[in-house]
């Protein structure tokens, strides 16, 4: 019995080993068992496992190519902005430069050039103009015009003063920013000229500077400044009152730190 039995079991493989061969000689399409796909679909535990696995060196490796690609690629990309950042930014800065310097010159040759005409042409003008040592950047201007009424115009009848000589230095950055303008002569007392020969009025500040301002307008309103401050001659020169230019910029500085303080008030004495 057992003997028939697995004669019958294998005839019967043999029959289907038989049938499998002459369905694929015969070119017709295979239809495996659903077990068999589902088998098929399935990796092999041992193959996956295997496949899947991953030494320590390996994963090292591979984390350390990923690094220094993504770490290379990220420096010579910042590197390259960088530069480009830079370059344009120097671009813009040097633009810029050459606009302000060009914007100045024109400004100041047009100013100085009327400012001649109208002494020229005037028989008494109030004030003249002229350059120091060829520098369209920095004048000379004397000023003749002071109220004949005030004080101060009797000071300089009487100490045979013909005019009020004042130093004006223009900035890189005028019209935009406020010339630096001082006394050189003669020496005064109050008028709002300080120490140095420094000049107290809010135009010449930043905060009160506007660039419609013009160099006759600063000149007329100093004279005006001079009056409305009961500035004076002095008979005797006292020591350590001799204007300079040093002590001059040093006394605008404080000047300008007061008046950001305190605002356009008259500030306590010990503040000066």
């Amino acid at each position: 019995m057992a003997t028939a039995l697995k004669k019958l079991f294998r005839s019967s493989e043999r029959g289907g080993e038989d049938r499998e061969r002459t369905r694929h000689d015969s070119g017709s399409p295979t239809h495996p068992t659903s077990t068999r796909r589902f088998l098929n679909h399935c990796a092999s535990p041992r193959s996956s496992r295997r496949d899947s696995k991953v030494s320590p060196a390996d994963g090292a490796s591979a984390a350390r190519k990923g690094h220094r690609s993504h770490s290379s690629n990220g420096f010579f990309k910042s590197k390259s902005s960088s530069s480009s950042s830079k370059d344009s930014s120097s671009a813009l800065t040097e633009t810029v430069t050459k606009n302000s310097h060009a914007i100045r010159t024109r400004r100041l040759m047009k100013e100085f050039h009327e400012i001649c005409k109208t002494s020229q042409s005037v028989k008494e003008p109030p004030f003249s103009a002229e350059l120091v040592d060829d520098n369209l950047y920095e004048w000379n201007i004397k000023l003749f015009q002071i109220d004949p009424e005030s004080a101060f115009y009797k000071d300089m009848q009487e100490t045979g003063t013909t005019y009020v000589l004042l130093n004006v230095t223009f900035p890189d950055t005028f019209p935009f920013a406020p010339p630096f303008m001082r006394v050189i002569s003669p020496l005064i007392e109050k008028g709002f000229v300080m120490d140095g020969g420094a000049i107290c009025m809010e135009l010449l500040t930043p905060r009160g500077w506007a660039s419609a301002y013009t160099v006759e307008a600063v000149i007329m309103q100093f004279s005006a400044s001079l009056v409305k401050g009961q500035g004076r001659i002095p008979r005797k020169c006292k020591i350590g009152k001799e204007f300079s230019r040093k002590l001059a910029e040093a006394s605008f500085r404080s000047l300008v730190k007061t008046h950001d303080k305190y605002g356009w008030v008259t500030p306590p004495m010990s503040d000066g």
